[in-house]
């Protein structure tokens, strides 16, 4: 297994991933959102895992007001790149597999 975990340092839910890991022996890369994003490869093979843009999207970060002005998906997805702390955390990306938020159950098959 490949696991890269992208989340925020501050996160609750990205700590308890981190863990969840820890306590199995699984080695993973843990990837700051807030200080180095995605890139556009990353992004587009977790879009298609995870079921698209909406999915990924966190209504409660401070700047998702601005995303309502954008009409276009592209548009979202250069702002995504360009702010990771958009994004719901943690992304967990196993290859082609990605989770997002605390999913320990899908973690749990990927064994």
């Amino acid at each position: 297994m490949n696991i890269q975990i992208f989340g925020k340092n501050k996160c609750f839910d990205t700590k308890k991933a981190q863990r969840w890991f820890k306590e199995r022996g699984i080695k993973f890369q843990m990837i700051d959102l807030a200080q180095k994003g995605m890139s556009r490869g990353e992004l587009d093979s977790v879009l298609k895992a995870v079921g698209g843009l909406d999915t990924l999207l966190d209504e409660k970060s401070r700047g998702y007001a601005a995303l309502a002005y954008l009409a276009y998906d592209e548009d979202k997805k250069e702002k995504l790149l360009e702010d990771g702390t958009l994004m719901k955390t943690p992304v967990v990306r196993n290859g082609r597999q990605a989770t997002v938020g605390y999913q320990p159950e899908v973690w749990a098959s990927w064994e």
